[in-house]
Protein backbone atom coordinates (compact mmCIF):
# COMPACT_ATOMS: atom_id res chain seq x y z
CA UNK A 1 0.00 0.00 0.00
CA UNK A 2 1.39 3.39 -1.00
CA UNK A 3 1.23 6.25 1.48
CA UNK A 4 2.63 9.71 0.73
CA UNK A 5 4.49 8.17 -2.20
CA UNK A 6 6.10 5.20 -0.38
CA UNK A 7 5.31 1.51 -0.17
CA UNK A 8 6.17 -0.52 2.93
CA UNK A 9 8.64 -2.62 0.95
CA UNK A 10 10.50 0.55 -0.01
CA UNK A 11 11.64 1.13 3.57
CA UNK A 12 15.41 0.71 3.49
CA UNK A 13 16.70 -1.25 6.47
CA UNK A 14 19.91 -2.32 4.74
CA UNK A 15 21.67 0.96 5.53
CA UNK A 16 21.69 3.03 8.70
CA UNK A 17 19.34 6.00 8.76
CA UNK A 18 20.22 9.19 10.67
CA UNK A 19 16.90 9.23 12.56
CA UNK A 20 17.38 5.66 13.75
CA UNK A 21 21.04 6.22 14.68
CA UNK A 22 19.95 9.24 16.70
CA UNK A 23 17.22 7.19 18.36
CA UNK A 24 19.78 4.55 19.35
CA UNK A 25 22.20 7.13 20.76
CA UNK A 26 19.34 8.58 22.82
CA UNK A 27 18.62 5.12 24.24
CA UNK A 28 15.56 4.43 22.08
CA UNK A 29 14.37 1.09 20.72
CA UNK A 30 13.11 2.03 17.26
CA UNK A 31 16.24 1.04 15.38
CA UNK A 32 17.91 -1.89 13.65
CA UNK A 33 21.21 -3.69 14.09
CA UNK A 34 22.69 -1.72 11.21
CA UNK A 35 21.77 1.52 13.03
CA UNK A 36 23.20 0.30 16.33
CA UNK A 37 26.46 -0.71 14.64
CA UNK A 38 26.69 2.73 13.06
CA UNK A 39 25.92 4.40 16.40
CA UNK A 40 28.66 2.43 18.13
CA UNK A 41 31.12 3.31 15.37
CA UNK A 42 30.11 6.96 15.65
CA UNK A 43 30.67 6.93 19.42
CA UNK A 44 34.09 5.36 18.91
CA UNK A 45 35.01 8.05 16.38
CA UNK A 46 33.55 10.94 18.43
CA UNK A 47 33.43 9.99 22.12
CA UNK A 48 31.31 13.02 23.04
CA UNK A 49 28.48 12.03 20.68
CA UNK A 50 26.18 10.45 23.28
CA UNK A 51 26.28 13.44 25.61
CA UNK A 52 26.11 15.61 22.50
CA UNK A 53 22.80 14.21 21.26
CA UNK A 54 21.38 14.51 24.77
CA UNK A 55 22.52 18.14 24.90
CA UNK A 56 21.01 18.79 21.48
CA UNK A 57 17.71 17.30 22.62
CA UNK A 58 17.76 19.44 25.76
CA UNK A 59 18.46 22.52 23.62
CA UNK A 60 15.39 21.65 21.54
CA UNK A 61 13.18 21.46 24.63
CA UNK A 62 14.46 24.78 25.99
CA UNK A 63 14.03 26.48 22.63
CA UNK A 64 10.48 25.16 22.25
CA UNK A 65 9.56 26.42 25.70
CA UNK A 66 11.01 29.82 24.80
CA UNK A 67 9.16 30.29 21.51
CA UNK A 68 5.87 29.09 22.97
CA UNK A 69 6.41 31.33 25.99
CA UNK A 70 6.90 34.18 23.51
CA UNK A 71 3.42 33.61 22.14
CA UNK A 72 3.85 31.27 19.17
CA UNK A 73 1.10 28.67 18.98
CA UNK A 74 2.13 26.62 15.95
CA UNK A 75 5.30 24.67 15.24
CA UNK A 76 6.65 23.14 12.03
CA UNK A 77 9.26 20.52 12.95
CA UNK A 78 11.17 19.28 9.89
CA UNK A 79 13.42 16.27 10.39
CA UNK A 80 11.62 15.34 13.57
CA UNK A 81 13.16 11.88 13.90
CA UNK A 82 11.63 9.08 15.91
CA UNK A 83 9.37 10.12 18.80
CA UNK A 84 11.38 10.59 21.99
CA UNK A 85 9.46 11.66 25.07
CA UNK A 86 9.10 14.41 25.99
CA UNK A 87 8.70 15.24 22.32
CA UNK A 88 7.98 18.62 20.78
CA UNK A 89 4.21 18.68 21.15
CA UNK A 90 4.41 17.43 24.75
CA UNK A 91 6.98 20.09 25.62
CA UNK A 92 5.04 22.83 23.84
CA UNK A 93 1.65 21.87 25.24
CA UNK A 94 3.03 21.85 28.77
CA UNK A 95 3.51 25.59 28.28
CA UNK A 96 0.34 26.26 26.27
CA UNK A 97 -2.17 23.44 25.66
CA UNK A 98 -3.44 25.00 22.41
CA UNK A 99 -0.13 24.69 20.53
CA UNK A 100 -0.38 22.90 17.18
CA UNK A 101 2.55 20.90 15.78
CA UNK A 102 3.21 19.57 12.27
CA UNK A 103 6.00 17.01 12.12
CA UNK A 104 7.86 16.22 8.89
CA UNK A 105 10.40 13.47 8.21
CA UNK A 106 11.58 11.55 5.15
CA UNK A 107 11.83 8.12 6.80
CA UNK A 108 8.67 5.99 6.37
CA UNK A 109 9.51 4.22 9.65
CA UNK A 110 9.43 7.56 11.46
CA UNK A 111 6.13 8.31 9.74
CA UNK A 112 4.64 5.03 10.92
CA UNK A 113 5.82 5.28 14.54
CA UNK A 114 4.92 8.94 14.90
CA UNK A 115 1.57 8.43 13.21
CA UNK A 116 0.62 5.80 15.77
CA UNK A 117 1.75 8.06 18.62
CA UNK A 118 -0.10 11.10 17.35
CA UNK A 119 -3.29 9.43 16.12
CA UNK A 120 -5.18 10.55 19.22
CA UNK A 121 -4.37 14.24 18.83
CA UNK A 122 -6.15 16.58 16.43
CA UNK A 123 -3.57 19.29 17.17
CA UNK A 124 -0.69 17.42 15.53
CA UNK A 125 0.11 15.86 12.17
CA UNK A 126 2.96 13.79 10.76
CA UNK A 127 3.93 14.26 7.13
CA UNK A 128 6.27 12.17 5.02
CA UNK A 129 8.32 14.80 3.25
CA UNK A 130 11.84 15.79 2.32
CA UNK A 131 13.61 18.96 3.41
CA UNK A 132 15.17 19.16 -0.06
CA UNK A 133 11.72 20.09 -1.41
CA UNK A 134 10.62 22.85 0.98
CA UNK A 135 7.72 24.06 -1.16
CA UNK A 136 6.15 20.60 -1.13
CA UNK A 137 6.31 20.67 2.66
CA UNK A 138 4.73 24.13 2.90
CA UNK A 139 1.98 23.12 0.45
CA UNK A 140 1.24 19.71 1.96
CA UNK A 141 -2.43 19.51 3.01
CA UNK A 142 -1.59 17.89 6.36
CA UNK A 143 0.82 20.73 7.09
CA UNK A 144 -1.76 23.29 6.03
CA UNK A 145 -4.36 21.61 8.22
CA UNK A 146 -2.23 22.40 11.27
CA UNK A 147 -0.21 25.46 10.26
CA UNK A 148 -1.70 28.84 9.32
CA UNK A 149 1.08 30.67 7.48
CA UNK A 150 -0.65 33.99 8.12
CA UNK A 151 0.22 33.67 11.81
CA UNK A 152 3.68 33.33 13.44
CA UNK A 153 5.23 29.87 13.18
CA UNK A 154 8.20 28.32 14.98
CA UNK A 155 10.25 26.46 12.36
CA UNK A 156 12.43 23.75 13.86
CA UNK A 157 15.48 22.60 11.87
CA UNK A 158 17.21 20.74 14.66
CA UNK A 159 20.12 18.45 13.72
CA UNK A 160 18.88 18.11 10.16
CA UNK A 161 20.68 20.57 7.85
CA UNK A 162 24.00 18.77 8.30
CA UNK A 163 22.50 15.92 6.29
CA UNK A 164 22.28 18.15 3.23
CA UNK A 165 25.36 18.50 1.06
CA UNK A 166 26.45 21.89 -0.24
CA UNK A 167 25.31 20.74 -3.67
CA UNK A 168 21.79 20.39 -2.28
CA UNK A 169 21.87 24.12 -1.47
CA UNK A 170 20.80 24.10 2.19
CA UNK A 171 20.95 27.89 2.32
CA UNK A 172 18.35 28.13 -0.43
CA UNK A 173 16.21 25.53 1.34
CA UNK A 174 16.20 27.57 4.55
CA UNK A 175 15.53 30.78 2.61
CA UNK A 176 12.50 29.22 0.90
CA UNK A 177 11.09 28.18 4.27
CA UNK A 178 11.90 31.59 5.75
CA UNK A 179 10.03 33.32 2.95
CA UNK A 180 6.94 31.23 3.70
CA UNK A 181 6.92 32.45 7.32
CA UNK A 182 5.21 35.65 8.44
CA UNK A 183 6.80 38.34 10.56
CA UNK A 184 7.13 37.30 14.18
CA UNK A 185 8.01 33.69 13.33
CA UNK A 186 11.01 31.92 14.83
CA UNK A 187 13.77 29.67 13.53
CA UNK A 188 15.18 27.08 15.94
CA UNK A 189 18.28 25.50 14.42
CA UNK A 190 21.12 23.24 15.50
CA UNK A 191 23.92 21.86 13.35
CA UNK A 192 26.88 19.53 13.80
CA UNK A 193 30.34 21.04 13.48
CA UNK A 194 33.98 20.01 13.35
CA UNK A 195 35.10 23.29 14.91
CA UNK A 196 36.28 21.61 18.11
CA UNK A 197 37.92 18.44 16.81
CA UNK A 198 38.71 16.55 13.63
CA UNK A 199 35.56 14.51 13.04
CA UNK A 200 36.38 13.05 9.63
CA UNK A 201 36.10 9.54 11.11
CA UNK A 202 32.57 10.35 12.29
CA UNK A 203 31.71 11.61 8.83
CA UNK A 204 32.98 8.33 7.39
CA UNK A 205 30.36 6.42 9.42
CA UNK A 206 27.61 8.29 7.59
CA UNK A 207 29.15 7.56 4.20
CA UNK A 208 27.40 4.18 4.47
CA UNK A 209 24.12 5.65 5.69
CA UNK A 210 21.13 6.99 3.77
CA UNK A 211 22.50 10.54 4.21
CA UNK A 212 26.00 11.91 4.60
CA UNK A 213 27.17 14.07 7.50
CA UNK A 214 28.27 17.53 6.37
CA UNK A 215 29.97 19.40 9.19
CA UNK A 216 29.94 23.21 8.99
CA UNK A 217 31.75 25.99 10.80
CA UNK A 218 30.21 28.58 13.10
CA UNK A 219 30.34 31.13 10.27
CA UNK A 220 28.68 28.77 7.79
CA UNK A 221 25.91 27.82 10.22
CA UNK A 222 25.37 31.49 11.03
CA UNK A 223 24.50 32.15 7.38
CA UNK A 224 21.36 30.02 7.74
CA UNK A 225 19.96 32.78 9.97
CA UNK A 226 20.03 35.38 7.18
CA UNK A 227 16.74 37.29 7.35
CA UNK A 228 16.30 36.49 11.05
CA UNK A 229 17.48 38.29 14.18
CA UNK A 230 19.33 35.98 16.55
CA UNK A 231 18.19 36.31 20.14
CA UNK A 232 20.61 36.16 23.07
CA UNK A 233 22.99 34.43 23.52
CA UNK A 234 23.25 34.08 19.74
CA UNK A 235 24.67 31.03 17.97
CA UNK A 236 26.47 29.02 20.65
CA UNK A 237 27.26 25.42 21.50
CA UNK A 238 23.94 23.76 22.24
CA UNK A 239 24.51 23.15 25.99
CA UNK A 240 25.17 26.85 26.51
CA UNK A 241 21.98 28.17 24.91
CA UNK A 242 20.04 29.46 27.93
CA UNK A 243 20.82 26.43 30.13
CA UNK A 244 18.33 25.68 32.89
CA UNK A 245 20.85 23.51 34.75
CA UNK A 246 24.64 23.29 34.84
CA UNK A 247 25.84 21.99 31.44
CA UNK A 248 27.14 18.40 31.60
CA UNK A 249 30.87 17.74 31.91
CA UNK A 250 32.64 17.96 28.58
CA UNK A 251 30.10 20.39 27.13
CA UNK A 252 32.84 22.59 25.73
CA UNK A 253 33.74 19.72 23.37
CA UNK A 254 30.22 19.11 22.07
CA UNK A 255 30.11 19.71 18.34
CA UNK A 256 26.63 21.18 17.97
CA UNK A 257 25.93 24.83 17.27
CA UNK A 258 22.49 25.98 18.32
CA UNK A 259 20.54 29.20 18.02
CA UNK A 260 17.07 30.73 18.01
CA UNK A 261 16.12 33.72 15.88
CA UNK A 262 13.03 35.79 15.13
CA UNK A 263 11.87 37.02 11.74
CA UNK A 264 11.47 40.75 11.95
CA UNK A 265 9.24 42.89 9.74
Amino acid sequence: MRQDGFRAEEIDTSRPHPARIYDYLLGGKDNYEVDRDAGDALAAAAPEVRVGVQANRAFLRRAVRHVVGSGVRQILDIGTGLPTSPNVHETAQDVAPDVRVAYVDNDPIVHTHAGALLSRSGETSIVLGDLRDPQAIVDHPDVRRIIDFDEPVALLLVAILHFLTDAERPGEVVAALRDALPTGSYLVLSHATGDFADRSAAQAVYSKATATLNLRSHAAVGQFFDGFDLIEPGLVQAPFWRPDAPPPPGSDEIGFWGGVARKAG
